[in-house]
C-alpha cells in the first residue's frame, strides 16, 4: 500500500469537519503537483531514470487560501527552468484537480454530500449526484475491465462470501446482496476473481455468478469455502463440480446455540478436538465420538453434527499446510471489513451501479496489493500437492 493511500486513510478517520476538508484539499493538490513535476522532469520523485530531463531542487512553501482556510503547499522546485502548479492559475487545470479530488474521495467511501463540500471548499460550484457519477466514468471503465478480465490458469481454492448494502430503488430502500469471489491459483497467488449484486442469495443467483466466472475461464477448482447456503452448495456442484467447505467458524456459532449458556465453552472445546487431529480419518472418528457423547443430553446438536460432518471437515482432505486458511472464510474477513467500512460511510447507494463502482474499486485495489506482495499466499511446493487425486465424494444433485 502506498504512503499516499495511508495518508488518505488517516485523514478519513478525522471526520468531515473543516480540518479534514483542508487536509483533503492539500493531499489532492500535493499529489497533483507531484504528477505534473514527474511529467516535466521525466521521472517520479526519487526515481533513477536515464530518461530524466531535469533534477529537482527541493520545495518552496506557498499558502493557498480556500473557503475552509489556508492550505499550506510545498511546491517542487527545479534546478533548471521553473514550475508553477497549473491549478493555482486562473481557470487552468481546475477541472483536472476537481476530477482528481472527487474520484479519490468517492473511491474511498466519502458520501456525495461530503464530495460537494470538497468542491465548494475549492471555490467551485456544487456538483449533483449525476455529475459525480459522470466524473467517475473513468473509475467505471477500470472496474469493468477488472471484473470482466479473462481468468487464466487453474484455481484450486475459491472463497465466496456476501454482504448486504442498502440501495434506493423506485423510491424505496432495498437490501442488495454483494458477493465476492477470491481465489488462489496454481502459483500460490491470491486474487479477487469477481463480484456480483443481486436481490437475494437464491440458487439462481449463485448459478449465474459461478457460470459467469466459468465463462471467463475459471477452472481447476478443488475446494470452495463459504458460509452455509443450500443454493450455493447446489450451484458449486452443478457448475464447478468441486468440494464444498462449510465455514467452520459459522458452524460453531450455530452449534453452541443448541447448548446451554454454561455448557457452550465445554461443547466448543469438545468439537474442537476433531479439528486438532492430524488427518481426515482421525478427525472424522473424533467427530463421531463427540456427537455420540452429546446425543443423550443434546440430541439436536448431535443431529446437526451428523448432518454437517462431511462439509465442516472437508478441508481435512487437503494438505496440512493449507488447512488453517481453508477451514473458514476468515482469510477474506479483512477484505469484507474494508468493504463494510467504506459502504457504511455512503449509507444508502443511489443505484446498483454506484455499489459496483465503489466495491469494485476496493476489490481492484486489494487485488493489486496482493499482486505486488513478494511472498505467495501458499508456497509452490504445497500448492503443487493439490492434484486431481485430492477429491472428496460429492452427493448427487438434480440438474
Amino acid at each position: 500500500m502506498t504512503d499516499e493511500t495511508m495518508a488518505l486513510r488517516q485523514m478519513l478517520e478525522k471526520g468531515s469537519d473543516a480540518t479534514f476538508l483542508r487536509e483533503m484539499i492539500g493531499f489532492a493538490a500535493q499529489r497533483l503537483m507531484e504528477l505534473e513535476v514527474g511529467e516535466v522532469t521525466g521521472a517520479a520523485h526519487g526515481e533513477r531514470s536515464p530518461d530524466r530531463l531535469v533534477q529537482r531542487n527541493g520545495y518552496r512553501e506557498r499558502d493557498w487560501q480556500t473557503r475552509v482556510g489556508t492550505v499550506e503547499l510545498r511546491i517542487p522546485k527545479l534546478r533548471k527552468g521553473s514550475y508553477f502548479p497549473a491549478f493555482l492559475e486562473p481557470r487552468r487545470m481546475a477541472e483536472k484537480a476537481l476530477t482528481a479530488v472527487i474520484q479519490e474521495a468517492y473511491v474511498h467511501g466519502i458520501s456525495t454530500r461530503s464530495v460537494d463540500d470538497l468542491v465548494r471548499a475549492m471555490g467551485m460550484e456544487g456538483v449533483s449526484k449525476s455529475q459525480v457519477s459522470r466524473l467517475c466514468a473513468e473509475i467505471d471503465d477500470r472496474v469493468r475491465d477488472f471484473l470482466t478480465r479473462p481468468i487464466e490458469g487453474d484455481w484450486p481454492y475459491l472463497w465466496l462470501d456476501a454482504t448486504y448494502v442498502k440501495v434506493r430503488e423506485a423510491g424505496r430502500i432495498v437490501p442488495v446482496a454483494v458477493t465476492i469471489a477470491v481465489g488462489v491459483n496454481a502459483d500460490g497467488r491470491r486474487e479477487v476473481l469477481g463480484m456480483a449484486t443481486g436481490a437475494s442469495e437464491a440458487e439462481t443467483f449463485w448459478l449465474d455468478f459461478l457460470r459467469s466466472l466459468a465463462r471467463r475461464g475459471l477452472r481447476g477448482v478443488k475446494l470452495v469455502v463459504s458460509d452455509a447456503h443450500e443454493g450455493l452448495k447446489a450451484a458449486v456442484t452443478k457448475v464447478l463440480r468441486a468440494t464444498w467447505q462449510r465455514c467452520r467458524v459459522h458452524f460453531m456459532r450455530n452449534a453452541v446455540a443448541h447448548a446451554g449458556k454454561t455448557q457452550r465453552r465445554i461443547v466448543s472445546a469438545w468439537i474442537g478436538t476433531a479439528y486438532a487431529q492430524e488427518d481426515a480419518a482421525a478427525a472424522h472418528a473424533q467427530w463421531r465420538t463427540v456427537a455420540d457423547h452429546l446425543r443423550p443430553k443434546v440430541p439436536k446438536l448431535a443431529a446437526l453434527m451428523d448432518e454437517a460432518e462431511e462439509d465442516v471437515l472437508a478441508y481435512m482432505h487437503f494438505p496440512a499446510a493449507h488447512r488453517a486458511k481453508l477451514h473458514s472464510t476468515n482469510p477474506i474477513e479483512r477484505l469484507n471489513g474494508e468493504i463494510k467500512r467504506r459502504t457504511d460511510v455512503v449509507g444508502i447507494f443511489p443505484n446498483e451501479a454506484a455499489v459496483i463502482r465503489l466495491v469494485g474499486a476496493i476489490l481492484l485495489e486489494q487485488s493489486d496489493e496482493w499482486a505486488t506482495q513478494r511472498s505467495r499466499y501458499m508456497t509452490l511446493e504445497t500448492i503443487g500437492a493439490v492434484s486431481d487425486t485430492v477429491t472428496v465424494s460429492l452427493p448427487a444433485v438434480a440438474a
